[in-house]
């Protein structure tokens, strides 16, 4: 009897398993696992580590555009000279911005407007990223020294460009740089590494 029970077990599975009905079930059940352990991972991604970003107008040209879709490294992130960020602030803009930044707590600053060079530290930046000449100067005053817990950014297309040349933006507090721009993943022919 249990050779017999066995038996037709077997070909039960059998015709459980040559069904197209089981075989389709299976398949379903199969993407369904893949796509929601992929939107999962997504998730995660997206909330802890990266964040998509839009430009918003002229101010990052010609390194970025208006429009271009921005992956922003957030994860652990600790503001860098140089660093393309984007910053959130406050209640003063509806959408964050976008910047470089400039000089990061306790370096020293200047910027010399008749000529549109900038000192780090005593040592003049070579700035083959901006767009053209600065001579917009601002209505804020620039520190000598960036405080604790502070970054001072421009825009690359300084001419065009409200950052912490200005009293509406000010020095950057390191608690309001949302992380590092690292890649133009939209429009597709702009897709690049930023630097």
């Amino acid at each position: 009897m249990d050779e017999q029970n066995k038996s037709s077990l077997g070909s039960e599975e059998a015709l459980k398993i040559s069904n197209p009905a089981s075989k389709f079930s299976a398949f379903c059940f199969d993407w369904s696992e893949t796509i929601v352990i992929s939107f999962t991972f997504v998730v995660v991604l997206m909330t802890f580590i990266f964040r998509l970003f839009t430009v918003d107008g002229q101010s990052m040209m010609n390194t970025l555009h208006d429009r271009d879709k921005v992956a922003v490294l957030k994860w652990k992130y600790i503001p860098t000279a140089g660093d393309v960020v984007v910053i959130k602030h406050g209640e003063e803009f509806d959408k964050p911005l976008v910047k470089r930044i400039i000089a990061t707590e306790g370096q020293t600053l200047k910027i010399n407007f008749n000529d549109g060079s900038v000192f780090v530290d005593g040592v003049k930046l070579n700035e083959t990223y901006i767009k053209e000449r600065m001579w917009l100067r601002g209505d804020a005053e620039i520190p000598a020294v960036i405080p604790q817990g502070h970054c001072f950014v421009m825009g690359d297309n300084r001419n065009n460009s409200s950052d912490s040349r200005s009293k509406v933006i000010g020095l950057i507090p390191n608690e309001n740089i949302v992380g590092k721009a690292k890649f133009v993943i939209y429009p597709f022919n702009r897709i690049k590494v930023i630097e």
